[in-house]
């Protein structure tokens, strides 16, 4: 299945985010504004039945579907560090993508990209060796790796030979550093303040740092999260933004 969008910079967000009858996302009103869906896979969120159903809404929407997977603490929902060998990251990443490469396999869908979540993608932004658990398994299904541009995803992914797609985020806050200012808990954005994020960037480059700071932020999709109340909005802003 290929994309039938116009534009050549993708929106993705994350997907599939509930356990049983709780549910932590707007993934329906968002699967007929984005392109891409990174779906738990069961360790920070997500079971079975909610894989099975975030991947059938993503069929009918023409949507592409990543695995997203989290660190093993469903109580944290994956946004706490743990201490890992590389070992264990590319266990643990080989483990999630395989259980929703089960359900895409199912409606016939092909699997489309890597994205780790919450405090792992972090942990593995910084660390070489820790990425390459990750990067191992990228290489083994043959499909790119989402990241932050400049950090261990990209330059772990493209020695390794695999295809690295950084992203912009619009409702996240980056340090000095170019670092994501990773949040315990999900927080309101303004769409107008997303849409400009975007509209500057594609402009001049920039984004603007937390302690107001311009740094580069190279990318080729952009994430909005499906969890804040109002992240439709945003989606719908940044799409518009997009557009324009």
């Amino acid at each position: 299945m290929t994309l039938q969008r116009s534009e050549t910079i993708t929106l993705n967000s994350d997907m599939g985010e509930a356990f049983g009858i709780h549910t932590f996302g707007n993934d329906e009103a968002l699967m007929s504004i984005i392109d891409v869906a990174n779906v738990a896979c069961g360790f920070h969120s997500g079971d079975p039945m909610t894989m099975d159903q975030t991947v059938t809404l993503a069929k009918a929407h023409g949507v592409a579907v990543g695995a997203h997977p989290g660190l093993p603490d469903l109580v944290g929902f994956g946004r706490r560090e743990m201490k890992l060998t590389p070992e264990e990251v590319e266990s643990l990443i080989r483990y999630q993508v395989g259980a929703l490469k089960g359900f895409l396999d199912k409606h016939d869908m092909p699997l489309n990209h890597i994205k780790p979540h919450g405090s792992l993608y972090g942990m593995l932004a910084r660390d070489e060796d820790l990425m390459l658990g990750a990067v191992k398994v990228a290489k083994s299904y043959g499909v790119p790796i989402f990241g932050i541009a400049g950090s261990a995803h990209q330059r772990v992914s493209e020695r390794e030979g695999v295809e690295f797609v950084g992203e912009l985020y619009v409702d996240l806050d980056y340090d000095e550093n170019g670092s994501l200012v990773i949040l315990r808990k999900p927080h309101v954005t303004d769409p107008a303040a997303a849409a400009e994020r975007v509209r500057r960037v594609l402009d001049e480059g920039l984004v603007e740092t937390l302690g107001g700071n311009l740094i580069e932020i190279p990318f080729q999709s952009v994430c909005v999260h499906s969890d804040a109340p109002n992240s439709p909005d945003v989606a719908r802003a940044v799409r518009d933004a997009l557009r324009s």
